[in-house]
């Protein structure tokens, strides 16, 4: 598979994954424990719901930039 195709194919399921997690990260967001969880910690949650997306995705990134399969 050429590097072309491999980006394709990588960004729609980059997509396909950022919507699926952004629909669970508001749900958990949502759930009890986060909403009563102390006032201090609450933003710290909300910040690792944010930003942790970018761990399932850094192999992903990866194999488009190098060309391995997956």
């Amino acid at each position: 598979m050429n590097r072309r195709s491999r980006a394709l194919l990588g960004g729609f399921v980059m997509i396909a994954f950022v919507i699926l997690y952004a629909l669970i990260a508001m749900a958990l967001a949502q759930s009890r424990p986060v909403q009563e969880a102390p006032g201090w910690l609450q933003p710290i949650l909300y910040a690792m719901l944010g930003l942790i997306w970018v761990l399932p995705m850094m192999p992903l990134v990866s194999w488009i930039a190098r060309g391995r399969k997956i």
